[in-house]
């Protein structure tokens, strides 16, 4: 946390290095993230520099209230959010959108890691409507409380556990059991 408050400082005086650390620090993090919410590679690199373009334009007005990576990551859920409903409106039929999943670029993890798991969770994931997979991915990957994800959301507490526990129970069907909290 102190790291992070310097690194705003000098960020804020406008430093490119510690911009640069500041990405080096939490890219990784924040793919993956976007990545998990947008199933979509390209898209969760636009994404990701979106965040960090809008965030270094905005040295002069940022404070940093709470955790440097919880805002980070607030930005990112935002972006993806406003990317999946600019995909949904490019979308013209029902046809187009199964021809698009099949053939879409898979995420970061799995390409790393192809194992029959994965791609059942990832097939899981796809299935969960978006606002259980945003809390599940919030809670999981991008390690947010629940009182941040549904401040983020406009949402009460409990309605983010909710969606969240529902989620969960869903990958579990899914997954027929194999997943675990």
């Amino acid at each position: 946390m102190f790291e992070d408050r310097l690194l705003v400082w000098r960020f804020k005086a406008a430093s490119r290095d510690a911009l640069r650390a500041i990405y080096e620090k939490y890219a990784d993090d924040l793919l993956t993230l976007a990545a998990n919410l947008l199933d979509d590679k390209i898209g969760a690199e636009d994404v990701v520099q979106d965040v960090f373009i809008t965030f270094a334009e905005s040295a002069d007005k940022f404070r940093l209230t709470g955790s440097l990576k919880g805002f980070l990551a607030k930005c990112v859920a935002n972006r993806s959010r406003d990317y999946n409903r600019r995909i949904r409106r490019r979308q013209t039929a029902a046809v187009n959108s199964t021809e698009r999943r099949t053939h879409e670029v898979t995420n970061p993890v799995q390409l790393v890691i192809s194992s029959e798991e994965l791609t059942k969770l990832r097939h899981a994931m796809t299935e969960l409507p978006y606002e259980q997979r945003e809390a599940v991915v919030l809670h999981l990957h991008g390690e947010m409380r629940f009182r941040q994800i549904a401040k983020s959301q406009k949402v009460s507490t409990k309605t983010v556990q909710s969606r969240y526990r529902y989620g969960l129970d869903k990958l579990r069907s899914g997954m027929n059991g194999e997943v675990r909290r």
